[in-house]
């Protein structure tokens, strides 16, 4: 049987020490350009195979970080904005050889475990993806000290959790802004659960343009879900009959919007103007195709994943990023 080769092996045929192996291995930034392209050659010329128990008892290390997205399991799979930012995630993470370990946090069991496996030392740092406020297990991962950030601001918590995201608030002007400049006067909206910094600045956006005009009446609450998103139509054209658009604060949600236009006999746009936020998959596939509010959604993921990596090498300090929205004006309005 052939022996395997060793970082000796490797550092013979890149002709470096094996300090310096060790270092490009380890990720360590201070390795000359040269150095680490030699030892990167040599590496696919012998055929080693990083031994990641052996450098996790040298760096304390898991080469691991844990995602962990607060929603039921369904929505993973519903929700396209969710695969997204894994892959980003997963794509930028192995440019540092750090594996990705999705976790789901939809109730009170799925929570306690996420916490119990990052307090076993299973991951070296934590990616929180859609937060809610008052969530328990934000505390505790805050407690662990395991350097952790968000997508999106942590509502309550914006001052201790570093965060990426797109400029929410700014996007639902621009929505709102839009649908006046179409002539629409009774313009209704849809939001995000309240709990969610999304839902509440994507409802401040709309409010700020709309002043006094935004009544209580206008607003229905959304669960990001395009079942959600129907039934909050379907509410609000049995309390307003006489509304002529609707800024619905996700493209799923404005999805199950249509639908409700549809079975209630509203054309959409000539009797209602609808536009969404997101410009996810979902938005060029409905009927009519869907003026929407594009949030860079891969940049933010990359920005997230590059300030849980500041973090992880020692930085004190990172964030935030507020990335800026831009209006796809389509057939919806």
């Amino acid at each position: 049987m052939a022996k395997r080769p060793t970082i000796h092996d490797v550092a013979a045929v890149a002709g470096v020490s094996r300090g310096t192996v060790s270092r490009v291995l380890n990720g360590d930034r201070y390795v000359s350009t040269a150095a680490h392209a030699a030892v990167r050659r040599a590496i696919a010329e012998t055929g080693y195979i990083l031994n990641r128990n052996a450098r996790s008892l040298v760096t304390q290390r898991t080469g691991s970080v844990v995602m962990v997205l607060s929603e039921p399991h369904e929505k993973l799979f519903e929700d396209p904005n969710y695969s997204v930012t894994i892959r980003t995630a997963v794509r930028r993470l192995a440019e540092r050889d750090i594996s990705l370990v999705m976790m789901v946090a939809g109730d009170d069991g799925d929570r306690d475990r996420v916490v119990r496996y990052v307090r076993g030392g299973h991951a070296d740092g934590v990616f929180l993806l859609s937060t809610h406020a008052g969530d328990r297990m934000i505390d505790a991962l805050v407690d662990l000290a395991v350097p952790t950030v968000a997508l999106g601001a942590v509502i309550g918590r914006e001052q201790v959790i570093p965060y990426a995201a797109a400029d929410d608030r700014e996007g639902a002007r621009q929505m709102t802004r839009h649908l006046i400049e179409r002539g629409r006067r009774k313009i209704a909206t849809i939001t995000g659960p309240m709990d969610t910094p999304g839902g509440i600045q994507r409802l401040e956006g709309f409010a700020d343009v709309l002043g006094r005009k935004a009544s209580k009446k206008l607003v229905e609450h959304g669960d990001w879900t395009q079942a959600g998103g129907e039934g909050a139509m379907t509410r609000l054209l049995q309390r307003v009959p006489d509304l002529d658009a609707v800024f619905v604060a996700s493209d799923l949600m404005a999805a199950g919007a249509l639908a409700a236009l549809r079975a209630a006999g509203r054309r959409v746009p000539d009797d209602v103007a609808v536009g969404g936020f997101d410009d996810s998959s979902v938005a060029a596939s409905t009927h009519p195709p869907l003026t929407t509010v594009r949030q860079p959604l891969a940049q933010v993921a990359e920005e997230t994943v590059r300030l849980l990596l500041a973090l992880i090498d020692g930085a004190g300090h990172v964030g935030p990023v507020v990335l800026p929205t831009r209006l796809i004006t389509r057939e919806s309005t």
